[in-house]
């Protein structure tokens, strides 16, 4: 059974309760959601992985000229439509980036294709608690305004454990011993999480679990490359839609600090206690360069860009959705920031015609880069050319401990 199925006051499909609710796959989000939209009485459809056909579904139905993630999504919704789901949900927005609008396209576009289906928008608290409650009000008739405080607490403080193991994974995955450890540990930790109910049963299973990641053996000795990664809040928090890169990358021995988080995007005062710097000071560091807001992620770009040059990090990778307009305007302004702040940003953007090929090669050459990079300032403090000799060598940039060799 369900750990979900034993909450109390649960409505199960077939008993007088008939709500099949969707989501688009974003991340880990839909652990967030299971635990949600069981609390809240909803039988939830969860969409297969994406995949490549997902994409080719999505790609098929939507304006070429749509951002990837839009595209992603009519997949998503489309594939959870045709598993028995009846009421679709999506986040809404304002502001110069094109997100807010995905709600409104997408739905007009799953109509047209002839799907029937309730259509929910879930608009940012900031534009008002009444509204935010109508939305789950809608999907849990009857529901107190206090009983859902209390179910939102309780799935958003899950989910934030379920984002701490993540970012636990992209560290640990960089010093683990055997290649693949760390992503078969967090499998196994995501899963024993999912099965936990009340605050007391998910401190528990957070702290176990946390400890099943800290248990991978780990080489800590390695001299590991540190990467940031910037960027579109989807193109970062699905793995799918930028091929696994931290995968990727993990697995060349590259320690790597992500600046957007499930649970930090989605919290009302963006506190970013997940990627541990506040959107206040991010803006802080961004204002020399760019002091307004340009929509989507753009300034966080800029602003984190900055702040992962001050804390010693060899290098940034910058992710976006092709066109993306808040993410353009970053990039225009990304050179000036590399040249005052001495440090490598790559830049990639995705969409439908992407390949996984040209991708690892850039990411193998933006490495060497880096690579290059730490040897030659080792060379200028030590005055030794033996040491960048043994830096760069070929083996020595095939190898997984990338230069960690004594």
């Amino acid at each position: 059974m369900n750990a979900l199925a034993r909450i109390p006051g649960r409505r199960r499909a077939g008993a007088g309760g008939d709500i099949k609710v969707s989501a688009p796959h974003m991340g880990n989000m839909h652990l967030l959601l299971e635990d949600l939209f069981g609390r809240l009485g909803c039988e939830y459809v969860k969409p297969p992985p994406s995949s490549i056909k997902t994409l080719q579904i999505g790609a098929k139905h939507s304006p070429e000229f749509a951002c990837l993630p839009l595209k992603i999504n009519i997949g998503n919704f489309i594939q959870a439509l045709d598993r028995g789901a009846n009421t679709l949900t999506m986040a809404g927005g304002h502001g110069p980036c094109r997100f807010g609008y995905y709600g409104i396209v997408e739905e007009r576009i799953l109509r047209d294709l002839g799907y029937q289906f309730d259509f929910l928008m879930l608009e940012p608290f900031s534009d008002g608690a009444r509204a935010f409650y109508r939305t789950f009000a809608a999907l849990s008739p009857g529901l107190s305004i206090r009983k859902l405080w209390k179910i939102l607490k309780m799935s958003f403080s899950k989910g934030r454990s379920f984002d701490h193991l993540r970012k636990r994974a992209l560290q640990v995955r960089a010093y683990e011993v055997n290649r693949g450890d760390t992503t078969k540990a967090l499998k196994a930790a995501e899963e024993l999480l999912a099965g936990a109910v009340s605050p007391e049963e998910i401190e528990a299973a957070s702290a176990e679990a946390m400890g099943m990641l800290d248990g991978v053996r780990q080489d800590r000795e390695r001299d590991v490359l540190k990467v940031g990664i910037v960027g579109e809040f989807y193109l970062l928090l699905e793995p799918f839609s930028n091929y696994d890169l931290e995968e990727i990358l993990g697995h060349e021995g590259v320690y790597l600090e992500r600046t957007v988080w499930v649970t930090d995007w989605i919290a009302p005062r963006r506190d970013n206690k997940i990627y541990g710097f506040p959107k206040k000071l991010i803006e802080e560091k961004a204002a020399p360069f760019l002091n307004h807001n340009v929509g989507g992620e753009g300034r966080e770009t800029v602003g984190s860009t900055v702040l992962f040059a001050e804390r010693g990090f060899d290098g940034v990778i910058q992710l976006l959705p092709f066109g993306c307009m808040p993410e353009n305007i970053a990039t225009s302004i990304i050179p000036r920031v590399q040249q005052q702040h001495d440090i490598p940003v790559l830049t990639l953007a995705f969409d439908e015609q992407t390949g996984r090929a040209g991708l690892v090669t850039r990411l193998e050459a933006f490495l060497d880069l880096l690579m290059a990079r730490r040897g030659s300032r080792l060379v200028s403090a030590t005055g030794s050319r033996e040491k960048i000799t043994q830096a760069v060598t070929p083996e020595c940039a095939a190898c997984a401990a990338r230069g960690g060799c004594k």
